[in-house]
């Protein structure tokens, strides 16, 4: 089975679901949980600019 690409606009909730994830397992780089109201676009220019 093929995997499409994670869109940008996609929220971090949505993408835990989708990949059967607990929630809370997408973190910030300080170990914190990522909100699940954001979008994977910004935590990609976070990760970028830092």
């Amino acid at each position: 089975m093929t995997r499409r690409k994670i869109r940008s606009d996609c929220r971090v909730g949505m993408l835990e679901k989708m990949l059967g994830l607990p929630t809370g397992t997408i973190r910030n780089k300080d170990g914190r949980k990522t909100r699940s109201d954001k979008k994977l676009g910004t935590l990609r220019k976070e990760a970028k600019k830092k």
